[in-house]
């Protein structure tokens, strides 16, 4: 254990966790091993708790991961989903380690220092540091045996899982055969087929449409949506004259430019730390006051620092933290330290998680600019504010208006470029300049919405400086349409059903033909008109298209395999003349290693998956 003492011995003694799972890489090591009393249990797997903390610790991983694929509009998650998806994680990262300690798999210490000092963030030109070290730690807050415990026990998980999910056992037949699938192409042909000539005395009657429903419920499931009314105020809309700034205004401004560059000048802190690493907590503190007293006798910080200073990535620099922030530490003590100290004063001992430490802050200083020198930028901020405040002047008056009268045409009425604009079966996904604003949806998709409220809305401030007010007339709440919202789309899907029927009957004897007669044959007599829609891989056609292209058979030579689907209004009818398979020259090495290594990786997601779901039959879950 001695050379891992060494490696491991540092400012701080906290924790490293190298997290071999994607999804708990998202929250870090202070959400899962903080060490926290689990009191509040969220589920129990076999008698050992997951905690409330630690799933909510996950939601939010989960939740600021997904932000970023839909640009930070939180209306776009499905938080349910999302807090299933977060605990199924939990369950199964739990019957995994508990699988894992039953079979033993563990590391030597041996084995543990090298995995240690193989990290990539510790270190510097290919060899462990202790400073990159103490930098990773600098905002970590595990003791070291909570780290030793809690990296045995990930690399025992990320063992099992490579054992269960690495050794998948893959043919090379079924993978020439998926390149075979994924490189086919198909030469197509296309003919359409119009309905409206087969829908002559057709009806469709309300037990046919009730039929139709019962039998295809789920494809009417539907997302909330609103229909809205909607005016929109630009600041160019509005016509405003500013008077030129005065004097005693450029001078305001002046003065507020100073005073905010002094204010935000960086404030550079130093510190001095003394640990808890083998000493008790009054040792610490009585080394930490010994040091202050030396400083205040006339020993310089930085000297103090470079003697006694436990901060490795400091202690050089003389106790200098680089682009300190407040929350850089992850200490409210500390940073309530630096906020209080006035510039070159001592602080006395401040105690955190990390140990005692003495503070120094300097703040450098600030050269300001000359009036003459700025006068310009200030005189067009100077106009840019008075324009602002006299549109916000005119959004208030036209806000009262609008909640008084409960309409948006005293919007337009007043500025006559405003236009009242209307959107039906608006969903949160619905792309649009103004309604897919975010501040816009919290309103369209309210409580109060749902409960109702049908009044003109209080003007809503967009990102880009517009102003927006909406009236929704109805809201649609989710779930599956009534059968009464679905009737029209049914009774038009029926009645082309009816149709293509009718068409399929008297063109089969075509259709029959293509079956046993070469297609140019066919053709001839044919009254279907076909054109030829090119040669085509399975990923260049429409869905509806290839899902029938990609299903026929493949003809023999000079005849052709027919199939037909139905559209709005129209039967179309695709033929497939040539299947031409994959050239053994058009998918290179690197491709077919790139495709297996996919087959492999998706054969493996599900062994795992398959695995997790067999220890969940086995366990106790509640």
């Amino acid at each position: 254990m001695e050379s891992f003492r060494k490696l491991i011995k540092g400012w701080l003694g906290i924790a490293l966790l190298v997290l071999f799972l994607a999804p708990l890489a998202l929250v870090g090591i202070e959400g899962y091993f903080s060490g926290s009393k689990k009191t509040d249990v969220a589920k129990t797997v076999n008698g050992q708790d997951i905690s409330n903390k630690d799933l909510d610790d996950l939601v939010k991983a989960y939740q600021k991961q997904y932000l970023q694929y839909v640009q930070g509009d939180a209306s776009l998650l499905n938080m349910d989903v999302i807090r299933k998806n977060a605990l199924d994680t939990l369950i199964a990262r739990q019957l995994m380690l508990q699988q894992a300690q039953k079979m033993g798999l563990n590391l030597s210490d041996a084995q543990f220092v090298t995995m240690l000092s193989q990290v990539p963030e510790f270190q510097v030109n290919g060899k462990f540091s202790d400073e990159a070290f103490g930098n990773y730690l600098r905002t970590s807050g595990l003791t070291k045996e909570t780290l030793i415990a809690n990296l045995r026990k990930d690399q025992a998980l990320k063992i099992l899982t490579g054992t269960v999910s690495n050794y998948t056992l893959l043919d090379k037949a079924d993978i020439q055969r998926l390149a075979n699938i994924q490189t086919e192409q198909r030469e197509i042909y296309l003919a359409s087929v119009k309905l409206d000539d087969y829908k002559k005395g057709l009806t469709v009657n309300n037990q046919e449409i009730a039929d139709y429903y019962n039998k295809h419920k789920t494809s009417f499931k539907q997302n909330a949506n609103v229909d809205v009314d909607y005016v929109v105020l630009t600041p160019a809309m509005v016509n405003v004259t500013t008077a030129a700034p005065t004097a005693a205004e450029l001078q305001q401004a002046y003065s507020k430019y100073a005073t905010t560059q002094k204010t935000d000048a960086s404030k550079e802190v130093h510190h001095i730390l003394i640990t808890l690493n083998n000493r008790d907590d009054a040792a610490a503190l009585k080394l930490a006051n010994e040091v202050e007293a030396k400083i205040k006798a006339g020993m310089s910080f930085a000297d103090a620092a470079k003697q006694y200073s436990e901060d490795p990535t400091s202690k050089e620099k003389g106790g200098l933290l680089d682009s300190y922030k407040a929350g850089t530490l992850g200490s409210k003590e500390f940073d309530n330290a630096v906020a209080s100290l006035a510039d070159n004063q001592i602080s006395q001992p401040v105690k955190t998680q990390f140990g005692y430490h003495i503070i120094e802050v300097n703040t450098p200083a600030v050269k300001v600019a000359p009036l003459e020198a700025v006068k310009a930028q200030l005189i067009a901020d100077i106009e840019k504010t008075k324009k602002a405040n006299a549109f916000s002047d005119m959004v208030n008056k036209l806000n009262d208006s609008v909640i008084s009268n409960d309409a948006l045409d005293v919007v337009t009425q007043q500025v006559k470029t405003a236009k009242i604009q209307s959107a039906k079966a608006v969903t949160v996904w619905t792309k649009d300049p103004y309604l897919a604003d975010a501040s816009v949806k919290a309103k369209l998709f309210s409580d109060d919405v749902k409960t109702g409220d049908r009044n003109a809305s209080s003007s809503i401030q967009l990102a880009n400086g517009d102003v927006v007010w909406v009236k929704v007339r109805n809201y649609h709440a989710a779930g599956t349409q009534s059968l009464a919202q679905a009737t029209s789309l049914i009774r038009n899907k029926v009645l082309d059903q009816k149709a293509a029927a009718i068409a399929q009957q008297r063109l089969a004897a075509i259709f029959d033909g293509f079956k046993t007669k070469p297609a140019a044959q066919v053709l001839t007599q044919s009254s279907i008109k076909f054109e030829k829609a090119g040669v085509f891989p399975r990923q260049g056609l429409k869905k509806e298209v290839s899902n029938i292209a990609f299903t026929l058979p493949a003809p023999k030579d000079g005849m052709w395999s027919v199939g037909t689907t139905t559209l709005p209004d129209e039967m179309i009818v695709i033929a497939v003349s040539k299947v031409l398979p994959m050239d053994p020259k058009a998918i290179s090495a690197e491709q077919m290693q790139q495709l297996q290594t996919w087959y492999q990786q998706s054969r493996s997601e599900q062994e795992l998956a398959d695995y997790v779901e067999y220890l969940k039959s086995k366990a106790k879950i509640k």
